[in-house]
């Protein structure tokens, strides 16, 4: 694994690897072309550097490998026991820091922070006068947005981690402190908000604009309203941040919910009016963890892109079978299968694909046919997935209302978390609270790397309560009788070990402590 010391020099080497995106996003130049020298000359080469932090090897090794397993396995809404001990250490709770999926996280978003650090070094310094101060200061914001984005995972898995805003100084001084949490929060929304002030509030698709940057501004400060807030109230002024941020998105931007929530994994409906940011998929990669992988995690070859390399289907936990009513099937079947649902989208030619067991649906989206898409293979999907959707900020803006109360029938906060039902197809609420919203939010993001990060949310000011909700949890596969529509829990794929309030902040990866002991140290202030 490279630790972030060996992607300092990998910075120095060319670390602007443009690749793996669509529309403007496909006319980039040779890597050799990208050099401080002779690049960032014109507002097209800034769009063109800019464009190659969306996907390709920038995101390749987080979004393939650490995903979905610290995103949806860790958090029990999946699980898969065959793929080594790694993955059923996420299910079990027994995870050390040489867990392979651990370190290959923390490395990977340490990648896309030296990508975005390399592009915002070189716009600085190398960008001519001749370009306007918008133009430039919209290519940065863009790294900043896309920074921040990592730093906001960082943060969430591992707490105190090492702000890094210039790889080049770790040539001199590789060896640095972890800095305090609250230091990082306040680094990623300095980015995100010179990115709000900085981006477009519209651009070509598939590009984030200040919409984007709201939006995500507005979960920060929600999650860092709970930031040491243990057992008692969330900070209000975050809470209020969070509110006006949302509020400004929800009723300013002019976008809206798309109307089918099972259209939003077809890629057809690629980068749609409700995806604020998505990590941008190409056809075309030249090599492992460079396009988008997710189709290895087909149910079958039969409905993959040149009929190969399904290597089998993350089981949905019993746990996450339960969590949908009956009532929710557009979204449950769009998000796990379970035996017996038929799929006709998939190998749409040969009659469509009928599940044999429980699996995961989202980011399955058929064969290069089914997607008009002939080069696709099945270490290249074209689906462009959402780390950011509109309905989330709709989500975010009634949690925001309800803040410290208990419950609220605040007619904007059910406005909107009732507009994420109502497309869903489930009966409009007429009461909020913590377990309606958690709910909602774990059945609408399923299978999108996002609920381990809001029960991370819920332990920094309710700890108990989110220990109760993993130690209650069914983290176990399942089967389902599509003749009676009964699902019956199976056996444990190993000892489950008791959740603590220490399971919500991960081990620092081994490799990374013995490059960097500092890291053993209390972490510093970054601010001065």
């Amino acid at each position: 694994m490279k630790s972030i010391y060996k992607i300092t020099i990998l910075t120095l080497l060319g670390i602007l690897v443009l690749t793996g995106c669509q529309d403007d996003f496909l006319d980039r130049p040779a890597l050799s072309e990208t050099n401080t020298e002779n690049f960032y000359k014109t507002k097209q080469e800034i769009r063109l550097a800019t464009a190659g932090l969306y996907g390709g090897k920038v995101w390749g090794q987080w979004h393939n490998q650490a995903y979905l397993p610290l995103g949806d396995i860790l958090s029990g809404n999946l699980l898969l026991a065959y793929q080594g001990t790694d993955l059923v250490q996420l299910n079990t709770f027994t995870l050390s820091g040489s867990n392979g999926r651990l370190t290959t996280g923390w490395t990977a978003l340490y990648i896309i922070v030296a990508h975005c650090n390399s592009t915002i070094k070189g716009i600085n310094e190398n960008t001519p006068a001749t370009i306007a101060a918008a133009d430039k200061n919209a290519g940065i914001a863009e790294a900043r947005f896309i920074r921040a984005m990592a730093y906001y995972h960082l943060a969430m898995l591992w707490g105190e981690v090492p702000i890094i805003e210039d790889n080049t100084k770790l040539i001199q001084s590789p060896l640095v402190n972890k800095n305090k949490t609250a230091d990082v929060y306040r680094f990623i929304t300095e980015d995100l908000t010179f990115a709000a002030e900085n981006l477009p509030a519209t651009d070509g698709k598939g590009r984030v604009t200040s919409w984007s940057a709201k939006g995500m501004l507005s979960k920060v400060y929600l999650t860092m309203s709970g930031l040491g807030q243990l057992g008692g109230d969330r900070n209000q002024e975050y809470l209020n941040k969070a509110k006006l941020y949302a509020k400004d998105v929800v009723e300013n931007s002019g976008l809206v919910l798309l109307p089918s929530y099972y259209d939003l994994f077809k890629t057809q409906f690629n980068d749609n009016p409700e995806s604020l940011f998505a990590l941008q998929w190409s056809s075309i990669s030249s090599g492992w963890n460079e396009g988008n992988q997710l189709l290895t995690y087909s149910p079958s070859n039969d409905i993959n892109p040149q009929k190969s390399s399904a290597w089998g289907s993350p089981s949905p936990s019993y746990d996450l079978y339960l969590a949908y009513t009956k009532q929710d099937s557009i979204r449950r079947k769009a998000s796990i299968m379970l035996t017996g649902d038929h799929y006709a989208e998939l190998n749409a030619a040969g009659g469509g694909y009928t599940a044999g067991a429980p699996g995961m649906k989202k980011h399955i989206i058929g064969n290069e046919v089914d997607n008009n898409s002939p080069a696709m293979t099945p270490t290249s999907s074209i689906e462009h997935n959402s780390l950011l959707r509109l309905a989330d900020i709709y989500l975010i803006y009634a949690e925001a209302i309800l803040g410290n109360d208990a419950s609220t029938s605040n007619p904007d906060a059910l406005l909107y978390f009732n507009k994420v039902r109502t497309r869903a197809g489930v009966d409009p609420v007429t009461v909020l609270n913590t377990d309606i919203i958690l709910k909602e939010r774990r059945v609408e993001f399923a299978c999108e790397g996002q609920y381990w990060y809001d029960l991370v949310r819920l332990s920094y000011y309710n700890p108990q309560k989110a220990v109760d909700l993993l130690s209650n949890q069914q983290r176990v596969p399942f089967d389902y009788n599509a003749d009676t529509e009964v699902a019956k829990p199976n056996d444990p794929i190993g000892p489950i070990s008791p959740a603590t309030f220490s399971t919500f902040t991960l081990q620092l990866p081994t490799v990374e402590v013995i490059a960097n002991p500092k890291l053993n140290e209390p972490a510093v202030s970054y601010y001065k």
